[in-house]
C-alpha cells in the first residue's frame, strides 16, 4: 500500500453515549494526529466513531471515512472527513478500510465492531495481511470475550499462534507502540 503517511483503522461504537468510552475515542484520535498518522474509520460522525474522527482532525490528522450508502443517514456520514468514500455494501466498505490501513485498533464496541475485528484478526492469522491488530481495552469491555477465547484455545479450538496474533491491552502507550512496531 502506498500512502501519504501511516494509516490506522479504528473500529469502535457508533451508538454508545458513555462518557468514558467517548473520552477514550477522543484520546485515540488526538494521539493519531499527534503522531502524524492518518485515520481510517467507518465514516460515521456519531458516538465513538465521530469522536475519534473529530479529535484526529483537530490534531492535524487526515481522516478517511468509509461508509456504505445504507448507513449514510443512520450513522450521520462524516462529511467533514478529508476523504469520504461511500460504498455500495458493507463488504466493500471493509475491503476499502482494509486496503487503506497499515494497522488496526479496536476500541469498545458492539456486534458491528466485533465483526470487523474478527475478520481483521482472522485475516492476520491466515496470512492475508501482516498488519498489526490491537485491542485497547482499559475498562475490561472485552474481558469476557477474551476469557472465552482462552477457553477455546485450551480446548483445542484455537491455537496459541492465532491467539497471539492480536495484542489485547489496557495500556494506551502499549497499544500505540504495537500499532507501529519498530522496523
Amino acid at each position: 500500500m502506498v500512502s501519504e503517511s501511516y494509516a490506522v483503522c479504528v473500529y469502535c461504537s457508533a451508538s454508545v453515549d458513555d462518557s468514558v468510552a467517548l473520552d477514550l475515542a477522543t484520546r485515540v484520535g488526538d494521539e493519531i494526529g499527534r503522531r502524524g498518522w492518518q485515520l481510517v474509520s467507518g465514516g460515521g460522525n456519531v458516538s465513538m466513531m465521530g469522536a475519534v474522527a473529530q479529535a484526529a482532525r483537530a490534531a492535524g490528522a487526515k481522516t478517511i471515512g468509509v461508509i456504505p450508502k445504507k448507513l449514510v443517514h443512520r450513522e450521520v456520514a462524516d462529511t467533514d472527513a478529508d476523504e469520504l468514500i461511500v460504498t455500495d455494501t458493507m463488504r466493500e466498505r471493509k475491503q476499502v478500510m482494509d486496503d487503506r490501513a497499515d494497522a488496526f485498533l479496536t476500541l469498545p464496541g458492539g456486534i458491528g465492531t466485533l465483526e470487523e475485528f474478527f475478520e481483521t484478526w482472522t485475516g492476520a492469522y491466515l496470512g492475508v495481511h501482516a498488519k498489526p491488530v490491537v485491542v485497547l481495552d482499559p475498562q475490561d469491555h472485552y474481558r469476557g470475550l477474551f476469557e472465552w477465547i482462552e477457553e477455546l484455545r485450551l480446548r483445542g479450538f484455537a491455537g496459541r499462534e492465532a491467539v497471539d496474533r492480536v495484542l489485547v491491552t489496557k495500556d494506551f502507550d502499549t497499544a500505540f507502540a504495537a500499532l507501529r512496531p519498530s522496523r
